[in-house]
């Protein structure tokens, strides 16, 4: 089974269709992708005919005693040296300029299809892996593809132009080389297949070790206050470990290439040397002549040296094979949700239905985490949602801004399925403050306007004060100019959520979703930012989903989710005296309150 999928791996089509998806980022730089072959070839021409010039310069130069043909061969080598020069540096420039262009089209197109993937694509690929996609592994692909315009071009071009030439020397002595190639390359493609796998594994364990490090540098501050922080570097040691066995493992079998390559080449330079010698002695160099050997020995050299670099390629191409596939994986990847055909550019209002829906992350009626939700919310509304963990809340309100898709039923926005809105247009009028919301490296004033870019200053401090937020960055030292670390580091986490929920409120929706948003804050905050709400934005549909009863006890009414099921629907007066899970959250809760009082 194991070697079964070693060989799938090399079946052709998939080489070929993954090399087609690849090449189309080359785009603008197919110039000079173009050009550096051709350089390499009137480079290796060069290279092929300078050891002719040698032998003649010795042949018919220095052994027959003729000064002018020394001169005129001398100055020719020189021209032809400097050609070979200038035709090497220019083909390196060239492949540089290619090769570092396919890397910033293929890591850009890699950027902008991350930003199109829905939730439900992103959840198939860690963040972790991501960006050791967009880095070490376009990375990976672009030196292969220098490579493969440079070396791979030059090292087949030189051994078969050097082979040609040799056999008009002599074809005997050429035989020598010829007899080496299929032995090599024998050990080239074992060696190959073997190690193969082993990078594909390594570059997995890479996500791990991101992975790992993402998570702890985010969270330093509760590694540090846990005091785990050995915990977490015997973490990170055992991935590098793995990373480090794999790696030495398949350099092992890599390292075998340079030494088999070497015995090879040394060998056939000695037998040249042997035969090529004895033939000059027996024949009076009317057979073989000194300076043919010499040319001989220049071209085994370059026939050899040239068997080694194919072989760097194939090992290059080893490893960029698997950071290949995990690219094309993210390149092949179809966003599940995307904009319709002549989509609804208006959001009329904050009405929201719920017609059957049914929802499951994983497409399987048998895991549903919603199941028939049917569900009327009036424009303007103050909606709370209460119900324990793993009960659907998030669930339900991320199906609005079309997050994600329902698996069954629909969803209305304004009495239009929101499948048939443009998703720009949807998401704009719906603002999320999700249980994750972050902020961003950057001034406070530049967060705030991630949600209107074109917001004045007083827009900005309105709803500041609209979610609280103003007392506190006035009090920073340089108000709303507060450099904040990526993440929010230094802030507080209630400073955090207020930030958020001025950053949504700025995008002026007609639908406002608070996922748990007020946890870290106050009850006086808490209820101040409720009040401002309920005078500041009357028209805006505000859905509040909340752990604390007095979060959402004066809203217009309240959901009680239980099971992926609505389990209760009204004021909370009703839901007192007609919804037992309602009752038994509030009962624990107020005598949790009473007993703080004491």
């Amino acid at each position: 089974m194991k070697g079964e999928l070693v060989v799938s791996i090399y079946k052709q089509p998939l080489c070929i269709t993954m090399i087609k998806k690849l090449a189309q980022y080359i785009k603008e730089y197919k110039l000079p992708t173009i050009i550096t072959p051709i350089l390499i070839t009137l480079e290796v021409i060069m290279e092929v005919i300078i050891p002719l010039k040698m032998a003649d310069l010795i042949d018919y130069g220095v052994y027959a005693g003729n000064m002018n043909e020394v001169w005129k061969l001398g100055v020719t080598l020189i021209i032809l040296a400097m050609l070979s020069l200038f035709f090497g540096a220019t083909n390196g420039i060239s492949a540089a300029k290619a090769s570092a262009g396919f890397a910033k089209n293929l890591r850009k197109e890699l950027y902008y299809k991350v930003q199109d993937f829905s939730f439900s694509n992103i959840d198939k690929f860690s963040s972790a892996s991501l960006v050791t996609r967009l880095t070490t592994d376009v990375t990976n692909v672009q030196q292969a593809f220098q490579m493969l315009i440079r070396i791979a071009v030059r090292a087949p071009l030189m051994f078969i132009v050097s082979v040609i030439a040799a056999l008009q020397i002599n074809a005997s002595l050429a035989g020598i080389f010829l007899a080496a190639i299929p032995i090599l390359a024998i050990a080239v493609f074992a060696i190959m297949r073997r190690s193969h796998p082993i990078m594909e594994k390594t570059f997995k364990m890479y996500d791990n070790l991101n992975n790992v490090v993402e998570e702890n540098v985010s969270s330093i501050r509760v590694v540090k206050s846990f005091v785990l922080e050995d915990e977490e570097k015997n973490k990170f040691k055992n991935v590098s470990n793995t990373i480090f066995g794999n790696f030495v493992k398949a350099e092992k079998m890599m390292a075998l290439i340079s030494p088999i390559m070497q015995t090879a080449s040394y060998t056939c330079v000695i037998l040249v040397s042997w035969l090529g010698a004895r033939i000059i002695v027996e024949s009076n160099m009317t057979t073989l002549k000194t300076g043919e050997l010499m040319t001989l020995l220049t071209y085994s050299i370059q026939i050899l040296s040239s068997l080694m670099m194919l072989a760097m390629v194939a090992l290059m191409l080893t490893i960029s094979r698997a950071s290949a596939e995990r690219i094309v994986e993210v390149l092949d990847e179809v966003p599940d949700i995307k904009n319709p055909e002549n989509p609804v550019m208006t959001v009329k209002n904050g009405d929201i239905e719920f017609k059957n829906v049914s929802f499951s992350y994983v497409k399987d009626k048998e895991k549903e985490c919603l199941k028939e939700i049917n569900l009327k919310i009036k424009s303007g509304e103050t909606i709370g949602v209460i119900g324990g963990t793993g009960s659907g809340k998030s669930s339900l309100v991320n199906l609005i801004p079309r997050l994600y898709d329902t698996t069954e039923g629909e969803v209305l926005v304004g009495k239009v399925n929101v499948k048939k809105y443009d998703l720009d247009t949807l998401r704009n009028e719906v603002a999320c403050v999700l249980q994750k919301n972050v902020l961003f490296s950057g001034t406070v004033s530049e967060n705030i306007r991630w949600g209107n870019e074109d917001a004045t200053d007083e827009e900005v401090e309105r709803v500041c004060k609209l979610a609280q937020a103003d007392d506190f960055v006035k009090a920073f030292p340089k108000g709303y100019q507060t450099y904040i670390e990526q993440g929010g580091t230094n802030v507080s986490g209630g400073q955090k959520q207020r930030l958020c929920i001025a950053r949504a409120l700025l995008k002026k929706p007609k639908i406002l979703i608070l996922d748990d948003s007020t946890s870290a804050v106050d009850t006086k905050t808490d209820a101040l930012i409720r009040k401002a709400f309920k005078e500041e934005i009357p028209n805006t549909t505000k859905i509040i989903i909340a752990q604390r009863i007095n979060s959402v006890e004066d809203a217009d009414k309240i959901i009680v989710m239980d099971g992926g099921k609505i389990n209760g629907f009204g004021k909370h007066e009703e839901l007192l005296k007609n919804n037992e899970i309602y009752k038994e959250v509030y009962e624990s809760q107020m005598k949790g309150s009473d007993s703080d009082e004491k």
